[in-house]
């Protein structure tokens, strides 16, 4: 497939998901009907991920579909399709509508193309390989950063770090401007640094569906993606996640997370 039809497929995706959530945000709680786990971000994620599925076994039946509700299921053709149909799930059931559909299409375990969709917002960003990310159709762009302790950094929460990546993460915090730092969010925070409002997000033990639709959508927006030693991130990376708005700032990231207190 072109990139073109794969990116067409790829908001197929998306407007799909998100017809299945919207009935579940804020939705008054179903009482007697809720059984066992059913709850509202249960049922949204299941009927998102099915709803996607559909549309990708139907459309490209030798692709490999990896997601986070059902698992993986194998294709033939050596690209996959890695969903994530509610990233965000505290803020889903908080009624923050900060939460993200992500969707992505990872080639020989590289990400080439990715969507991040807030369906009550409207807000969507498209990332592909070699091309400019569009928010809403139009180029979005990450913003230059002069200095590490004028950058503001972004994290979803401290109870994502262990110890020992806590105090790394906080070696990180004490260079930034922490008066500005910004705490959950999930995968908002990076189409936010792709819109040139934030400069770092640093976050330990993601999976593959949580971060491989957001490396085309900072990249394209001319930010940088990579682990936290600095290399390139692909579907064998350790879930160690740093996104910068302004790559000049990479060294002094690494270095500040490398110390800590």
């Amino acid at each position: 497939m072109k990139l073109d039809d794969d990116i067409a497929l790829a908001l197929r995706l998306a407007d799909a998901a998100g017809e299945a959530i919207k009935p579940w945000f804020r939705a008054a709680d179903s009482g007697a009907e809720r059984k066992g786990d059913a709850t509202p971000v249960t049922l949204a994620d299941r009927a998102a991920e099915e709803a996607m599925r559909r549309i990708i076994k139907a459309e490209a039946p030798r692709d490999t579909i990896i997601g986070e509700e059902f698992g993986a299921e194998p294709g033939t053709s050596g690209r996959s399709w890695v969903l994530d149909p509610i990233d965000g799930t505290a803020g889903f059931l908080a009624g923050r509508p900060i939460f993200g559909t992500l969707i992505a299409l990872v080639v020989e375990g590289w990400p080439v193309l990715g969507v991040i969709d807030q369906p009550i917002l409207g807000e969507r960003w498209i990332g592909a390989s070699g091309r400019p990310t569009l928010f809403n159709g139009r180029p979005a762009k990450a913003r230059a950063c002069r200095a590490l302790s004028e950058a503001t950094l972004a994290t979803t929460g401290p109870h994502y770090f262990d110890d020992h990546d806590g105090a790394h993460f906080m070696g990180l915090a004490a260079k930034t401007d922490h008066r500005r730092m910004v705490m959950g969010g999930d995968c908002y925070n990076y189409a936010m640094l792709a819109s040139g409002q934030l400069d770092v997000v640093c976050e330990a033990n993601l999976k593959l569906h949580d971060w491989a639709a957001l490396v085309p959508v900072v990249e394209g927006a001319g930010g940088t993606m990579c682990d936290w030693n600095g290399d390139p991130l692909h579907s064998g990376s350790s879930g160690h996640v740093l996104a910068l708005g302004d790559p000049a700032r990479l060294e002094d990231v690494i270095e500040a997370l490398a110390c800590h207190h």
